[in-house]
């Protein structure tokens, strides 16, 4: 069963090629475009792998970056053929090219599809990555002289800096973890000793945060000890008082960073792969009506495109038959080697 038949004289046939060999010009600058994108997330991403735990998020960046050269392949190519399309004569050498190409072509449209789903997809795997990483960098904040993390206080008072927030959650996870590292604490001081014996972990923990939690926009001096301390400060009130700190987690701020990034890059590759389906939909019928020329006289007869020759289950299948048979014929030799 032919699927979407259409008629094509020869002025369309010609028409088509044209705008076709345009098109596939302005597909293969989207592609770039497209590579371009992926670079930037990628860039984006690495610069706070540092408070990220793993790099599953990666995949969206590496797809866009693969998609991308590909779409240049794909579209040079296209461009090419619709070139030879306005030669009947020349055409022809393309036949034993287009099948494999068609499926390739589908393979990574497809896999720019996907890529713009996995962007809108991976807010979870984002946020549980940024919720250990930031963990630990608030943990490791007072380690300045271990090797490894001697750049996790930088990294930390840098971003809560950037993006106005503090803590993880909020602010209060300082108030849960040492912070300031023991060679800077008084032994000899009866705060420090108390806070530390009343303390099961032997910590010194205090209801502070670093510098980089300070809002330079407050009115107020910054107040980043004893905040929960109401008569530590003059007129100041732990519960309804408007603190000079930032009260966004660093969390927070951070997942709607990126997934404001990745979501306004998918709009822009969702484009770029409605561009690509119309390259790819557009040479099959420049295809299709062009090898009802082949062998004829008269070139500028009017001939029938179609989109698929079969039903759509056909097409798929008579695509991965190979495939399967190629996979099967392995599995019978690796059995005779077994057996030998």
């Amino acid at each position: 069963m032919v699927v979407m038949k259409m008629k094509f004289p020869f002025e369309k046939r010609v028409k088509l090629a044209q705008g076709l060999w345009l098109l596939s010009w302005v597909a293969t600058m989207a592609g770039a475009v497209t590579f371009t994108l992926g670079c930037v997330l990628k860039t984006e991403l690495r610069r706070r792998a540092e408070v990220m735990d793993n790099t599953e998020i990666h995949v969206v960046p590496n797809t866009l970056m693969i998609v991308g050269v590909a779409s240049l392949g794909i579209n040079y190519f296209a461009g090419r053929i619709c070139q030879d399309a306005l030669d009947a004569g020349r055409f022809p050498r393309w036949k034993n090219f287009l099948k494999p190409y068609f499926a390739v072509s589908c393979f990574f449209t497809v896999l720019m599809l996907l890529s713009v789903i996995m962007s809108y997809a991976m807010k979870g795997n984002l946020e549980s990555s940024l919720k250990i990483g930031l963990k630990n960098g608030i943990r490791f904040y007072k380690d300045t002289d271990t090797p490894g993390r001697c750049f996790q206080k930088q990294t930390m008072d840098r971003l809560q800096m950037q993006f106005q927030c503090c803590g993880n959650t909020d602010y209060t996870d300082w108030f849960e973890v040492q912070w300031i590292s023991n060679r800077y604490l008084d032994f000899s001081c009866k705060d420090v000793k108390d806070r530390i014996k009343s303390n099961v972990d032997g910590r010194y923990l205090v209801d502070g945060v670093p510098f980089s939690c300070c809002n330079p926009s407050s009115p107020r001096p910054c107040i980043q000890y004893q905040l929960t301390n109401n008569s530590a400060h003059y007129n100041y009130e732990h519960q309804t008082e408007e603190l000079n700190i930032f009260v966004v987690g660093c969390r927070e701020a951070l997942v709607s960073y990126y997934m404001g990034l990745m979501n306004t890059i998918g709009v822009g590759v969702l484009s770029v792969f409605l561009i690509q389906a119309s390259v790819l939909v557009s040479l099959r019928y420049l295809q299709t009506a062009m090898e009802a020329v082949a062998g004829q006289e008269n070139t500028e007869i009017e001939t029938e495109g179609y989109l698929l020759e079969k039903g759509v289950k056909e097409t798929i299948m008579e695509y991965l038959d190979p495939v399967f048979k190629f996979l099967m014929l392995n599995k019978v030799e690796e059995g005779e080697a077994t057996d030998s």
